[in-house]
């Protein structure tokens, strides 16, 4: 028996709504862990003032940071990518806390040519959890969040300080 011409636009519905609906690609969580490595002053800085506080205070100062990324603490460890970041001295406390805008771009590996995009606030001395706001390539439509802490700080004009992350990425 032939379905009812009634019946025929419903079941032609359901094809094309159960072939668009496999497609529709699953989410994913990536966890990655690496080092943030920032140099501040001297010849290999990664990191500039780019606006000085205003008079004697610590609030207001503005840094612009292309920073390096990389498998482990150590500087001879793997590159796999870039940071492109402004941070600014956001705090008015007598802690520093700064407000930190960053661009993660791998540059090697699996993820080369992807990026994460983070917003979220600095405490110096304690750990850091911040949000993953966003992506690109194999991160596009990201979101998720990054726990940091800073494992080493050596040198004072010359200073070198290396931060370890571990980014939580749920993205498609």
């Amino acid at each position: 028996m032939a379905p009812s011409p009634s019946l025929l636009p419903l079941l032609l519905l359901f094809a094309v709504v159960a072939t668009v609906g496999s497609d529709v690609p699953k989410e994913k969580m990536t966890h990655l862990h690496f080092y943030f490595h920032v140099y501040y002053g001297g010849p290999n800085a990664t990191i500039v003032t780019a606006v000085s506080p205003p008079g004697n205070g610590t609030f207001g100062g503005i840094w612009v940071g292309n920073n390096i990324l990389k498998e482990g603490p150590e500087s001879s460890s793997m590159l796999i990518g870039r940071t492109y970041d402004l941070t600014v001295q956001a705090s008015i406390e007598s802690q520093s806390a700064y407000l930190y805008m960053l661009n993660f771009v791998f540059t090697t590996g699996e993820y080369n040519g992807s990026s994460i995009s983070i917003v979220g606030e600095e405490v110096v001395g304690e750990t850091n959890e911040r949000a993953i706001v966003g992506g690109t390539g194999k991160f596009r439509m990201a979101r998720g969040y990054t726990i940091s802490r800073l494992i080493s700080s050596t040198g004072t004009t010359e200073l070198l300080l290396v931060h370890e992350h571990d980014a939580y990425i749920y993205h498609y």
